[in-house]
């Protein structure tokens, strides 16, 4: 190459690294700031010092400690794992099969999660722990089943999208219908968890989401180079050496795993893993890093409209029921977009 190329493709990386810098800095910085103001903000104002200090153990006054940890940092953190989990698996999803709507919430992890969920409340009378367990458990057997009625010797995007919805639909009927069979305590139990909100999870069901992130989030960054070979096509990612198949499936098994705990902690939060892989794109734009953006962007979302629904509005309102209200927008113009470029199929 002559000096004149190797300059512009030095030029070039510098520029992404700091429009990666920049963008991703920017996230984690307005992370931390609503972060905090969701533990600072409630009954009794506390000031932004006395909750890094109580947070990070840095000084002991028993009054502020009581209110910062005991009452307020397990809503707080809750907000921002699941955010974190869902922008991930959201991500993942939409790199991996293809297509901008991938996503949890229409290729039946949410659903599956939903329907065990409601089981349990209506049939079962359980609570707490056991429907967080429940919600987990069928958001992998949804996925499982999805995973096998689309394989036809491997797994394309299209098919598994479109399957994953008529699963999703199917399990959603049969939710509603045995929402409207159960009697009233029971159908307003699981209206509430369907409506998705933060807090409604018990403290082990946040611990092992905690877990999960600790361990599969950084699984994700090592698998992301295989995740942009899979972008490539099957047959150009088998040609450059890539165990297709193999690295799917795992990557695959990371998002549902990931949406799994973070539904059976909140409910099923939704539109969240639709939109902050896609603003966390186009934010980033040529700069690589999309998976910690969509993290950082799916946090952003969930702890800004807990925030809302707990501070800003008349009446305190479920977490999801803002959640879809600024995503149901989003989704209209992203099929409008989507079929006036001719992608629509």
């Amino acid at each position: 190459m002559t000096a004149d190329v190797v300059t512009a493709v030095r030029g070039d990386r510098r520029a992404r690294t700091r429009r990666k810098s920049i963008v991703l800095g920017s996230f984690a910085a307005l992370t931390v700031v609503l972060f905090v103001a969701s533990i600072m903000l409630g009954s009794s104002l506390l000031s932004a010092p006395d909750v890094i200090r109580s947070v990070l153990h840095l000084v002991d006054e028993p009054g502020i400690d009581f209110i910062v940890r005991d009452i307020r940092l397990p809503h707080s953190l809750a907000a921002l794992c699941v955010g974190l989990a869902l922008g991930v698996s959201g991500t993942v999803f939409q790199q991996l099969l293809g297509n901008t709507l991938a996503s949890p919430d229409f290729v039946g992890v949410s659903a599956g999660a939903s329907l065990a969920a409601v089981f349990g409340i209506v049939l079962l009378h359980l609570g707490g722990l056991a429907i967080s367990a429940l919600a987990f458990g069928g958001a992998l057997v949804s996925s499982l089943l999805i995973y096998i009625l689309a394989w036809r010797d491997g797994i394309t995007g299209y098919r598994f999208i479109l399957i994953g919805i008529g699963v999703s639909e199917f399990m959603l009927a049969i939710v509603y219908f045995t929402v409207a069979r159960a009697r009233i305590s029971n159908a307003q139990e699981s209206m509430h968890w369907l409506a998705g909100s933060i807090g409604q999870g018990s403290d082990r069901s946040l611990q092992w989401l905690v877990i999960a992130l600790l361990v599969l989030v950084p699984a994700a960054l090592v698998l992301d180079r295989q995740l942009r070979t899979l972008e490539l096509g099957d047959d150009t990612a088998r040609a450059l050496g890539l165990s297709v198949e193999k690295s799917r499936l795992a990557l695959l098994l990371i998002a549902i795993v990931l949406v799994a705990f973070a539904t059976a902690v909140a409910g099923p939060l939704a539109f969240v893993a639709l939109i902050a892989g896609p603003i966390a794109r186009a934010l980033l734009g040529p700069a690589r890093g999309s998976i910690i953006g969509a993290a950082l962007v799916g946090a952003i979302i969930v702890l800004a409209t807990d925030l809302v629904c707990r501070h800003l509005l008349p009446t305190e309102l479920p977490t999801g029921a803002i959640t879809g209200a600024v995503g149901a927008p989003y989704l209209l113009w992203l099929i409008a977009t989507t079929n006036r470029e001719g992608r629509g199929g």
